[in-house]
């Protein structure tokens, strides 16, 4: 007799088998899994509990569920996720927004007033910059990246979010920004010691793009470069606010100062760890 496979069966046996392997929040991994597959948002997912599988959704449901078990983000197999409340398509071929950014995004728009000119350096999936751009409707903004794939990933991402038209998006390196004047630089750049790389949980060090994450020089490189043009590429009273390593607060803040910025500021995020550092050029 052929074994009958509900919804609710499913996955209650993937959350059992995500446990096993590790996996944190087993549950919520399965529902947003199986909820992707069937194309249920997870309150039709709670609705179908009882509702039989057929053989087509099987097969495409396990292989699902054994990628993610070995340690695949859930982000790249369902091909999305959400940032500042908004929709973004991510592949690896750009880093996982994480909800610590938004910290950037909340400091941003504290010192933004109602138009100017906005760079975000190693732009990625285009999560801040089109958060940003959500937001800030009187302002230009560009984004910046070194990989065209990423670029055109971030573009999909602006015009799904309907602020295509306010971002301009340029393909280069932060060791040389655009010569153009900014009243705010932000850019959570590479910034992880290559020493720490093995570390790293198994869905970032084998599967998100490396470039995006590895900074050399105690992952130090990059804040050096971004104050280093600071002076020249920010208006008067302008901005440069980074994202940080958790280790590395005192480090930037030094780099900034180094710099001539002024006024520099650490941020937490909401568990207590350095999140944001800023600094402003003089006035």
């Amino acid at each position: 007799m052929t074994e009958i496979w509900t919804l609710l069966k499913l996955l209650r046996w993937a959350t059992d088998f995500f446990s096993g392997k590790g996996i944190d929040s087993p549950r919520l991994n399965a529902e947003l899994l199986l909820a992707h597959a069937l194309k249920l948002d997870r309150v039709g997912l709670y609705m179908n509990y009882d509702r039989p599988l057929n053989a087509e959704e099987l097969d495409l449901i396990r292989p699902l569920v054994k990628r993610r078990a070995q340690r695949e983000p859930l982000q790249y197999l369902i091909g999305e996720t959400e940032f500042w409340s908004l929709p973004f398509k991510v592949t690896p071929d750009v880093l996982i927004p994480r909800a610590d950014t938004e910290i950037l995004v909340e400091e941003a728009l504290a010192r933004a007033g109602e138009n100017g000119r906005l760079l975000d350096v190693g732009c990625g999936s285009g999560a801040i910059v089109v958060s940003l751009a959500s937001e800030l409707p009187g302002w230009q903004l560009e984004g910046l990246d070194i990989s065209p794939v990423a670029l055109t990933i971030a573009s999909e991402n602006a015009m799904a979010n309907g602020v295509a038209g306010q971002i301009l998006f340029r393909n280069g390196d932060l060791a040389e920004l655009p010569r153009e004047s900014y009243d705010l630089i932000v850019s959570n750049p590479p910034y992880i010691a290559a020493a720490e790389w093995e570390t790293l949980m198994p869905e970032v060090r084998c599967y998100e793009p490396r470039l995006a994450l590895v900074a050399v020089d105690e992952g130090l490189v990059c804040y050096c470069q971004l104050a280093a043009q600071a002076s020249e590429r920010l208006n008067p009273g302008g901005w440069l606010l980074v994202e940080i390593g958790y280790q590395q607060g005192d480090a930037v803040r030094e780099i900034f100062s180094a710099a001539g910025l002024q006024e520099i500021f650490l941020r937490e995020d909401y568990a207590g760890q350095p999140r944001v550092v800023g600094g402003q050029r003089k006035k």
